[in-house]
């Protein structure tokens, strides 16, 4: 069982490579409110997220030479919950998005800290096969153009019992799923809206959410792409989860 290929379509867009421009053009016009937005859309639980996606892999985090990517990083929050489980002049973590806007400002937040910024598309990434012991992404996964391509771009680039992390929203059932699809689709827009004048772009979030599939679907895909151990774990009700997986 596979899911269909597909992807992030943003409204208008036809085909991958204008969902994928389209989805760049968005963030770069978000950028300079994104962090602020986050914080306030989610009541700050998105850090208990990060954090919590770090300390599950912090058995290779501990190790000074291995090689980690943090893809579709964003303004780096989930690259810096990675860095801060990182040992003294350990290897640099890869912090990798392209966006440009939101790339600068997670540079401005890790190139301190042991990342290196690299601004490239995560269906096509400029990393050797076979290279990195972990891979990353929160948040940035539901908005590429093609899922299973996606996927497969990251089982290429792992090594051999390299490890997989995807953090990304979900949605949850029973009264607390009802009750937050509601809050997701009429009033996040609306604040989204308000706070940042894109609404667009806040329109897009609770659209792409619907349009990901569902936790058993996902690993299903996973698991035919060659990954295995593949795990979803939930979040906060099943708001968002992280699905785990290795490359055997």
């Amino acid at each position: 069982m596979t899911v269909q290929t597909r992807g992030a379509q943003p409204v208008g867009t036809t085909g991958e490579q204008d969902a994928a421009a389209a989805v760049q053009a968005m963030f770069d016009s978000i950028a300079p409110r994104y962090d602020l937005l986050n914080h306030i859309l989610s009541g700050s639980i998105d850090r208990f997220w990060w954090w919590r996606t770090a300390r599950r892999f912090r058995h290779i985090l501990s190790h000074p030479q291995a090689r980690i990517a943090d893809i579709c990083c964003g303004t780096g929050d989930m690259t810096m919950a990675l860095l801060r489980r990182r040992p003294p002049l350990a290897a640099p973590v890869l912090a990798v998005d392209f966006s440009h806007q939101m790339l600068m400002r997670g540079a401005a937040k890790f190139a301190k800290h042991g990342a290196i910024a690299v601004e490239a598309d995560a269906l096509h990434l400029p990393i050797a096969d076979g290279t990195l012991q972990l891979l990353t992404t929160a948040f940035g996964f539901r908005n590429l153009a093609n899922y299973e391509a996606g996927l497969r771009e990251f089982h290429r680039v792992l090594a051999p019992e390299g490890e997989l992390g995807i953090l990304d929203f979900s949605e949850p059932g029973g009264i607390l799923g009802k009750l937050y699809a509601f809050y997701f689709r009429r009033i996040l827009p609306r604040i989204g809206r308000l706070l940042s004048g894109a609404g667009s772009a806040y329109a897009y979030l609770p659209a792409s959410v619907g349009r990901f599939p569902a936790p058993r679907e996902m690993l299903a895909t996973l698991e035919s792409i060659g990954f295995r151990d593949v795990r979803w774990t939930p979040f906060t009700f099943g708001i968002a989860g992280l699905y785990t997986a290795r490359k055997p």
